[in-house]
């Protein structure tokens, strides 16, 4: 019998145990992560003279590893031992991060070395992430996937609340290289949560008796509107509106000449919108379905364009808090909703195919979004983002909201016959 702590509500994924670890555990590591990003961003304009076009060159070599590996890491996710994997994910994590830790506080660091140690990182989270999700289910059950999730983005956001401040005047005082060694240290807590937990506590769900293909993935997708409508939503929203770590890093720098401990609080105001967003979707649940998470597409690609409108870094920083407050309460939509409308014995696949619309547009954003701010400007570039999103939006709304009505239990063993 699984022992649990009194916790209900919005809370309630806190009564089992092994997600209480772990949740502390991502804690640290979500500081870590987020304090990284500002540092690696900071990092590539210092060695290029504040290249916007480096800028977006690291975080496409970031992304590109999802095009190559979350589908086949969301069928490792359905027929693999989980808990062992994340393990060997994460101490790949923390060897790229030690690594270039290392090399900017021996003074021995160059760009190449940047590129290389975005790729491995690259590599580790496209096999992780969709793993990841589907542990979740067997963490904490099916009835408790919509908490742990909302839970799991507030904790992944009050990381985005304090790493940047924290990196920011780190890089100030002692440079880039501390953040760098914080993040790489705190996969040690997340290695040794993972080990910590206890197997007789998790929801062994049923597994297929035969290997799962990607293949069968895709097809129980396309044979599912309602969710290849949130995630074609969530492609272009990523691939064009979620560039603030960018979008921060170059208005900072060429709009408002700002220095880092400046430039690492515009991820701090973001955070407090994206903490935000992140708790109010918790008590979202009984309002998610497709057309609501397509409304929420709309709604946030308009306040990226507000947000290039900003005529000082002080109005700037002001409406960042509501872009993170959109742009969580649509993607922890679209997330539980894709996790607990897809079976479980083809929920690993799923989650690597959402994984891959999400972050597989990234690469080619990063680039475009980097030539674009050397051609046009930062501003300017922002804003186009912003447009092409919410064109898009209003597009999918148009096209597929009367499509998006089949039932949500579509089975498994009936799309896949």
């Amino acid at each position: 019998m699984r022992r649990t702590v009194n916790a209900e509500g919005n809370w309630r994924a806190f009564r089992h145990r092994n997600f209480r670890i772990l949740y502390s555990a991502n804690a640290l590591s979500n500081i870590g992560t987020w304090a990284q990003r500002v540092a690696q961003d900071w990092l590539v304009l210092e060695l290029t003279d504040n290249n916007g076009a480096a800028l977006g060159l690291i975080t496409a070599i970031q992304f590109a590893p999802v095009l190559l590996f979350s589908l086949h890491g969301g069928a490792l996710a359905d027929r693999v031992n989980k808990r062992k994997l994340l393990i060997t994910t994460n101490i790949i994590a923390a060897l790229a991060c030690y690594g270039i830790g290392i090399l900017v506080v021996t003074h021995q660091i160059k760009l190449w070395h940047v590129f290389v140690g975005a790729a491995v990182l690259g590599i580790s989270s496209a096999i992780d992430a969709p793993i990841r999700m589907a542990f979740t289910s067997e963490i904490v059950g099916h009835s408790d996937v919509a908490n742990a999730v909302s839970l799991n983005s507030a904790n992944f956001n009050v990381g985005r609340l304090v790493g940047p401040a924290i990196s920011g005047l780190l890089i100030a005082r002692f440079s880039t290289g501390p953040s760098f060694l914080i993040n790489a240290t705190t996969y040690l807590f997340v290695i040794t949560a993972l080990i910590a937990m206890r197997e007789r506590d998790f929801f062994n769900l049923k597994k297929e008796e035969t290997l799962g293909t990607v293949r069968e993935g895709i097809r129980y997708a396309l044979a599912r509107p309602d969710l290849y409508v949130v995630m074609l939503l969530v492609f272009f929203a990523a691939t064009f509106g979620l560039n603030f770590q960018i979008f921060n890093a170059l208005m900072a720098t060429k709009e408002f000449g700002k220095g880092p401990a400046s430039y690492g609080l515009l991820g701090t105001f973001i955070g407090i919108g994206s903490l935000s967003g992140a708790l109010i979707s918790a008590r979202l649940e009984r309002f998610r379905n497709a057309r609501f998470i397509m409304k929420l597409g709309i709604v946030f690609s308009t306040v990226v364009i507000v947000l290039s409108l900003a005529p000082t870094y002080t109005w700037y920083s002001l409406w960042l808090p509501f872009c993170g407050v959109s742009a969580l309460t649509m993607l922890i939509s679209a997330n539980s909703y894709i996790q607990t409308r897809s079976d479980a014995a083809i929920r690993g696949r799923v989650m690597g195919i959402y994984l891959l619309i999400f972050m597989g547009g990234t690469p080619f954003g990063s680039l475009l979004i980097g030539y674009l701010t050397e051609e046009i400007g930062a501003r300017e570039t922002i804003a186009a983002c912003g447009v092409i999103s919410l064109i898009a939006a209003i597009v999918i709304w148009l096209v597929f909201k009367d499509k998006v009505a089949e039932p949500e239990d579509l089975r498994v063993s009936r799309v896949l016959s």
